[in-house]
């Protein structure tokens, strides 16, 4: 499996990786992690890309440090080219006898070694932003899909009438972000006093204007329109937040939402799942590009929320087409919508924790979620 978590040093990102990692053990399969990407570390303790990060060793060790992944990763340092856990020859030959390369978040360009391997798997977990680059002709964008034999995605309603982002060239499949609900406690605690979340608050550089339209890949301008939410509710509101200047954070304060640092939230797989674990539910918003696109996206991090027996209240991308609403999960497009969500579970909190529990279960449990993509793949 091709990843990011040393690359991108963080908590969830460390999760999303485990649950696939340990998702596709539990299957049965031989599974090793690999980073080979070439590219600089990012180091959120300095909040840029640098040459060494001892934060992307740390997550690594964490994510590896089970019985049966000790022996079975590979990071290879983009500044220096030294190999870590598996030497350069086993893992040449590894790419030579595998029988897929998973490249998930498609974190890596492959590699002429890894070209060999029959079955490559892209595995999409930001949707659009590749549809649109190939509807435009973007050639680089085209090439590097082109070297996948099969294409899946988090957007579960690309290529649907409301969905208005051509599905072209590739054979887009649906999946779903995985989670292993043992990992996680239920335990319900109504006790538990806020609704949170953790975000980046505005993202730059990725925007995208297509067909008169332009779409960004930011949640920003989504809080901005719910930015009199804690007023309209008793509920408190958590946002773990990286990014915003003063001016904006006076504002979000000044309208009774409660920020706390996303870097002690998230600077570790342990950080993360407490403060996922300590919260009462989640309260949260998406990016506009897979909101106004009705994309059918759903985070990996709601999943994780959902799995600890925390409702999720989240805004609509059109997810609700294939997972149940309104017990344990809830999708609003307007500050009423979103409002009623959370009185609506603060009324009979503990049938709702239960009920996030089971969707999680249910539909994005990793048994099911990575069979169906393996079985999919001709695997």
């Amino acid at each position: 499996m091709l990843h990011l978590a040393g690359r991108y040093p963080l908590g969830g990102i460390g999760w999303q990786a485990l649950h696939y990692v340990l998702g596709l053990s539990r299957l049965g399969h031989e599974v090793y992690y690999v980073e080979d990407s070439g590219a600089h570390p990012y180091d959120p303790r300095v909040k840029r890309v640098v040459e060494v990060s001892s934060c992307g060793v740390a997550i690594l060790a964490a994510v590896v440090a089970r019985p049966d992944l000790a022996a079975r990763w590979a990071y290879v340092d983009g500044v220096t080219g030294a190999y870590h856990g598996l030497s350069r020859e086993r893992l040449t030959r590894l790419y030579r006898e595998a029988d897929a390369i998973f490249n998930v978040c498609g974190a890596n360009r492959l590699s002429e070694e890894q070209m060999r391997c029959p079955v490559r798997v892209y595995v999409e977990t930001d949707p659009v932003f590749e549809q649109i680059r190939v509807a435009e002709g973007d050639r680089l964008a085209i090439e590097d899909l082109q070297d996948h034999t099969h294409h899946f995605t988090y957007g579960e309603n690309l290529g649907q009438p409301d969905c208005p982002i051509p599905v072209e060239k590739f054979n887009w499949r649906p999946t779903r972000p995985p989670v292993i609900p043992a990992l996680w406690d239920d335990t319900c605690n109504p006790a538990s006093e806020r609704f949170s979340t953790v975000c980046t608050w505005k993202n730059t550089g990725k925007d995208l204007a297509f067909r008169g339209e332009t779409y960004y890949w930011s949640k920003h301008l989504n809080f901005l329109r719910l930015l009199d939410l804690p007023r309209r509710t008793s509920q408190p509101l958590e946002l773990a937040l990286e990014g915003g200047d003063a001016a904006t954070r006076d504002l979000l304060t000044g309208h009774g939402w409660i920020l706390t640092d996303a870097f002690e939230a998230s600077h570790s797989l342990d950080a993360y799942q407490q403060h996922v674990s300590r919260s009462r539910g989640e309260f949260t918003v998406s990016k506009d590009l897979v909101v106004r696109t009705r994309s059918g996206w759903f985070s990996d991090r709601s999943v994780c929320y959902l799995a600890a027996g925390k409702p999720v209240v989240t805004q609509d991308t059109g997810f609700g087409k294939f997972v149940p609403t309104g017990a344990g999960l809830f999708a609003f497009e307007s500050m009423e919508e979103a409002v009623s969500a959370i009185e609506t579970i603060n009324r009979e909190y503990p049938f709702h924790s239960r009920a996030a529990r089971q969707v999680a279960e249910e539909f994005f449990g990793a048994d099911r979620v990575l069979s169906t993509l393996c079985r999919e793949a001709d695997l």
